[in-house]
This record gives structure tokens, C-alpha cells and sequence, in this order.
């Protein structure tokens, strides 16, 4: 059977939960029998979360599919590529560092995110490719996934899928402010692992 490592975050800033979290908590109320998912929640700190996906990689799972919370955006995003780079809001670009000295400039998933990116806009659920996936913990652990996996030769295959503030993170702002139902996002992800177990494995 195919295993599946699926992450989100902890609530970070002012928001008092994170829509990755809630997404993957409704999705481990009825979880498909195949592939078996494995989920985790990851602290919004670089050097923890390092930590902590090194030892969950070392479980050598066939995929690897991060949750991150994207506000501002009114649909899912499935992140192709991962930059050497790490950065926060409140840094200047010039002291922005590298992820990994002397590691390489990106890496880019191999799964068929476009192929992902149509069955769920089948679905009636808004959806694009992007190729930038910000510079901060988002991106980062995209791309520590594909150098630790490429460093200790893993088979495991990742991919980042942003997701939308909820309807209930946006109650109290002052804006309008963009925001999808966990629900449409569960289904996204449940496509998602729908193509995985019916993938040879071969992209």
C-alpha cells in the first residue's frame, strides 16, 4: 500500500487557528482507506520544523504533500517549486539567508500538478499552479523535503499546497479578505489522494 505523509501548520500571528490545520483535521475524520496517511503538525519555526520533517522523512514515505495557510488568496495553490531561500516579513531582502549552504538554487516537484490542478477545478473548486511559493516556512520545508530526500536517497515525492483563509478566520476583519470553506479544501485533498493511489508511480 502507498503511504502518504501529510503536514499543516499551528496557528501563527493573529490568526487564532490555521486553515491548513483545519483542513487536515476534517480530512482525518474520514480518511480513505488507501493510500495510508500519516498526519503531522509542524510549529511555525524554521530550525523545529527542520528538526522534525528530517525525522519523519526517515518513515522513507512514497509521497510527502505540505499544507500551508495562503491569506489573501482566493484559491488553492499547488507549489511547484521550492527556493533556497529563507526569509520573514519583517527581514529586508538583504538579509534574507540560504536554506541550505551551497544548496542548489531550487528544486521543482515531480508530481503532475496541472494534472491535480484540472480534476479539482472539475470539482468545481478553485485551483491554479504556482511557482512561487514566498520565502518563508511554506517554501522552506518544500524545499528541505526535496534536499533531504535527494541527500539520504529517499523515494519520497512532495508537493506544497496552499490553501485559503476559512470563512470563519475572516468574521472579525475589517477587509474583505478572501476565504474558502474547509470543506471544498478536504475534497481537494481527498482528489489529490485519490490520483496518488491510482499513480504507478511513474510521473
Amino acid at each position: 500500500m502507498k503511504t502518504v505523509l501529510i503536514t499543516a501548520f499551528e496557528p501563527y500571528d493573529r490568526w487564532g487557528t490555521n486553515a491548513s490545520w483545519d483542513a487536515l483535521v476534517a480530512l482525518t475524520s474520514q480518511l480513505p482507506e488507501r493510500p495510508r496517511v500519516v498526519t503531522r503538525r509542524y510549529p511555525v519555526d524554521f530550525e523545529k520544523t527542520r528538526a522534525k520533517l528530517a525525522e519523519d522523512l526517515a518513515a522513507n514515505y512514497d509521497y510527502v504533500l505540505h499544507l500551508g495557510q495562503a491569506p489573501g488568496s482566493s484559491r488553492i495553490h499547488l507549489e511547484a517549486v521550492g527556493i533556497n531561500v529563507a526569509g520573514h516579513s519583517q527581514q529586508s531582502p538583504d538579509d534574507f539567508q540560504p536554506l541550505v549552504v551551497d544548496g542548489p538554487a531550487a528544486y521543482r516537484t515531480a508530481l503532475p500538478l496541472g494534472q491535480w490542478s484540472a480534476k479539482i477545478r472539475e470539482a468545481g473548486i478553485p485551483v491554479q499552479v504556482s511557482y512561487h511559493a514566498g520565502t518563508y516556512l511554506c517554501n522552506a520545508i518544500l524545499y528541505l523535503c526535496h534536499h533531504f530526500a535527494a541527500q539520504q536517497q529517499l523515494n519520497s515525492q512532495a508537493a506544497f499546497i496552499h490553501l485559503p483563509l476559512t470563512p470563519a478566520q475572516t468574521l472579525h476583519e475589517r477587509h474583505d479578505v478572501p476565504s474558502l470553506p474547509t470543506s471544498m479544501c478536504v475534497e481537494a485533498i481527498r482528489l489529490i489522494l485519490n490520483e496518488l493511489e491510482s499513480s504507478s508511480g511513474v510521473v
